[in-house]
């Protein structure tokens, strides 16, 4: 089994969105993680699930170490990870996979979603990690920080750290402004007291976390300050930190989240003091949209396992997959997996080009990130879990891997925010920044360059990114309390309009470079579908949907949604 080469939606958005410098390296390195992640990863994932770290506070001696022993397996998933793939170095170290710079964004996100369907908790120090290093870059002095970005970016193992992000407290977690971890000077340093609730990866070499500052707002995040808690000090002695427990947690289990205690931690300061929470936001947010990556991973892994199940059972005479009911069911699951996967990597390019100074990208980058963490996230918990329901009986049984990726799955949309409050964070996009409008002209863009054979779609999700423009401008305009209310339908309705465009460029994309009409029966079942209609092509071709076949232009357009009403309303 190779995880890449069962997926057409990886194909597709790798053809339409790397340049041809890139493809080849891309498609190498993907094809030799597929196979690893197929077999390999795929069997240590399973044993560390079962065999979940153990946090040693004492040494036999009595003295205090908060060491937390890990089974080989997860260790040797960490070596894949960090230094076989360097998924945490991608965006930061040329040198890497054939490249001589650093690689696109879209590199580390299309190959980290390869190693999610095998792995799904070490991810998170992966993405930490990462988004530390990014975080000290952006914001840290270069002088004091460059020696530990250099590490959090290594592949050599022994010379590499991991990162951690501790943000939550027992009563602060949506809300910062009630932080109550304390910062005190100490020469050039600080020294951080307080308690951290739930710190994911907690014995990480390099921690970012928030305090407050004396002379510093109480009342408000303005009062908030970033630091950075090394694990050990230069004289190779333990911070002043101790590891209290570890979580006991319905999902992740192979990978460690715990309850800390800073008792006069040593740390560092990063950036302004008073702009430490919005410093942080530029981590969470990296973070979100790995989030969204890895449940859009957890998605194609439930629906690839579902199929294959029914490929091989025979139920009254016949394979599954070829029953009516059991092809309604699995298509919308597959185009769920597809259309999650387009969001992503759109929006992995979007951070590539802010980053490269563009700030209009910046903009859309800002609002497609909660957009693709508010839907997708949730969305996984649906399609994990209709995809394990497909096996049956066995779904439930902890011997295969659809109960471990339901329990994972409820994870993606309660960690780095849960699903109320990024619903609220696109509010706040809309109110500050139009993101609404921003959002529909870039995507009605999309739709105004589209071919004939996308006509059809391309009308109406013209008239629904104007309905949509029109909804968003009264929502913004009421009340407060209405426009809270909403805002979590109305973000879920941008992001499937935005998911169905840029299927719908997807598909012109493979029409212009002739490779053939699957991309546009894809685009035009999942817009049909957003109404409860099942296409009977989607259905008769559903093989073409799950394994990447193509089908005539006639059996794709006969799937493409109708519309008799002015108002965009499917019939």
């Amino acid at each position: 089994m190779n995880f890449a080469h069962t997926d057409p939606a990886l194909r597709a958005v790798v053809d339409r969105w790397t340049a041809p410098s890139d493809r080849d390296k891309l498609n190498t390195l993907l094809d030799r993680l597929g196979a690893d992640a197929g077999g390999r990863l795929d069997a240590l994932a399973a044993t560390a699930d079962k065999n979940p770290p153990v946090l040693q506070q004492f040494d036999r001696d009595g003295e205090r170490i908060d060491r937390i022993a890990y089974h080989p397996s997860y260790q040797e998933l960490c070596r894949a990870a960090y230094s076989e793939y360097g998924l945490s170095a991608l965006s930061h170290r040329g040198g890497l996979h054939g490249w001589d710079d650093v690689p696109p964004h879209l590199v580390k996100y299309l190959a980290s979603y390869v190693f999610v369907q095998a792995e799904f908790g070490l991810a998170c120090p992966v993405s930490m990690t990462d988004a530390a290093a990014r975080t000290l870059r952006m914001f840290g002095d270069p002088d004091v920080f460059g020696s530990w970005i250099d590490a959090l970016t290594s592949t050599d193992p022994a010379g590499a750290m991991t990162g951690a992000m501790f943000m939550t407290e027992p009563q602060a977690g949506t809300d910062i402004a009630r932080t109550e971890t304390r910062a005190e000077r100490d020469g050039d340093a600080w020294r951080l007291t307080g308690k951290k609730w739930f710190a994911s990866n907690p014995d990480a070499d390099v921690i970012v976390t928030l305090a407050r500052f004396p002379g510093g707002d109480d009342q408000s995040t303005r009062g908030v300050g970033m630091f950075m808690v090394p694990k050990a000090l230069a004289n190779g002695e333990r911070n002043s930190y101790t590891i209290d427990r570890l979580k006991d947690k319905l999902g992740t289990r192979s990978m460690p989240s715990g309850e800390v205690s800073l008792t006069g931690a040593y740390a560092l300061q990063v950036g302004e003091l008073d702009r430490g929470f919005r410093q942080m936001a530029e981590m969470v947010n990296t973070s979100r949209l790995s989030n969204a990556m890895r449940s859009s991973a957890l998605m194609r892994r439930a629906v690839r396992d579902a199929v294959d199940h029914t490929r091989e059972r025979v139920v009254f005479g016949k394979a599954l997959f070829d029953q009516p009911l059991m092809r309604a069911t699995l298509l919308p699951l597959a185009l769920d997996a597809e259309a999650a996967l387009a969001l992503v990597a759109y929006s992995a390019q979007c951070l590539q080009a802010a980053d490269a100074g563009d700030d209009s990208a910046g903009a859309l980058i800002r609002v497609l990130t909660p957009l693709a963490k508010h839907y997708i996230c949730k969305r996984a918990r649906v399609v994990t879990g209709e995809a394990m329901e497909v096996r049956g009986g066995n779904g439930y049984i902890e011997e295969w891997a659809h109960a471990r990726l339901v329990r994972d799955a409820h994870l993606g949309s309660i960690w780095e925010g849960s699903s109320n409050v990024i619903a609220l964070d696109v509010l706040r996009c809309m109110r500050k920044l139009g993101a609404h409008h921003r959002l529909a002209d870039t995507m009605r863009g999309i739709l105004a360059g589209l071919g004939p054979d996308c006509g059809p779609g391309a009308d109406v999700l013209h008239r629904r990114w104007n309905d949509l423009v029109a909804e968003g401008d009264l929502l913004v305009a009421g009340d407060d309390d209405t426009a809270q209310a909403g805002c979590a339908r109305y973000a879920n309705e941008l992001a499937r309009a935005a998911m169905a465009t840029l299927l719908y460029d997807l598909a012109d994309f493979a029409i212009t470079a002739g490779s053939g009409y699957r991309s546009l029966l894809v685009a035009n079942a999942y817009l049909s579908g957003d109404t409860g209609h099942l296409p009977g092509a989607a259905l008769d071709h559903l093989g073409a949907v799950v394994h990447g076949i193509d089908v005539a232009a006639e059996a794709a357009q006969a799937a493409a949604p109708r519309s008799d009403s002015a108002t965009g309303v499917l019939l």
